[in-house]
């Protein structure tokens, strides 16, 4: 993986999109909603200008003429971590009136890897069935919910067990799957 885009929605857990930051050894662009900036702040004390240092780029999700909106613009794989039923419900009803469903609509259709990372519980029938329509059509449905085998012991480390599951996703070596050592 070379080079990711990460759009984060008003969807409680930011700190899943901030910790795939933080890890992600390649090139990072981030694209922001309205409501998820709210939610950084709120949950992680962290502002847009905050994650910075982390990416390469940070686009307007208001901008449907950034690279990011045309399947011209290649890159390897599309993330909305975390997405909220919102933006889950437009994806799969083929709106694209942000940078960041665009960028969904944009990944499906060239076929490039989208990684849903929903964080909503509990999820309605709408919700259940736009995620099985967005998964016939290509997407990965990862629900942010922390596995717990690695017997984690703060919440950065439970964090930390989902981010690694989806850099290994991505084909990035993180150590600590489960049993790994009765690999060797």
């Amino acid at each position: 993986m070379k080079r990711v885009l990460v759009g984060m929605t008003g969807a409680s857990g930011a700190t899943y999109g901030v910790d795939f930051l933080r890890k992600f050894p390649g090139e990072k662009h981030l694209v922001l909603s309205k409501w998820a900036k709210m939610v950084l702040q709120t949950e992680c004390g962290l502002s847009e200008s905050d994650l910075a240092p982390l990416v390469q780029a940070t686009f307007n999700d208001q901008d449907l003429s950034a690279p990011f909106a045309s399947g011209s613009n290649r890159h390897d794989a599309c993330l909305l971590l975390p997405a909220s039923a919102s933006t889950v419900g437009k994806i799969a009803a083929g709106i694209g009136d942000t940078l960041i469903t665009r960028a969904a609509q944009v990944a499906l259709k060239e076929r490039m890897p989208l990684i849903v990372g929903v964080r909503e519980t509990p999820l309605s029938t709408i919700t259940l069935e736009a995620l099985h329509k967005l998964s016939l059509a290509g997407a990965i449905v990862f629900p942010l919910s922390p596995p717990f085998y690695g017997n984690p012991k703060t919440l950065e480390e439970l964090v930390g067990a989902t981010t690694n599951k989806l850099l290994r996703l991505l084909g990035v070596d993180v150590p600590g799957g489960w049993r790994e050592e009765d690999l060797e």
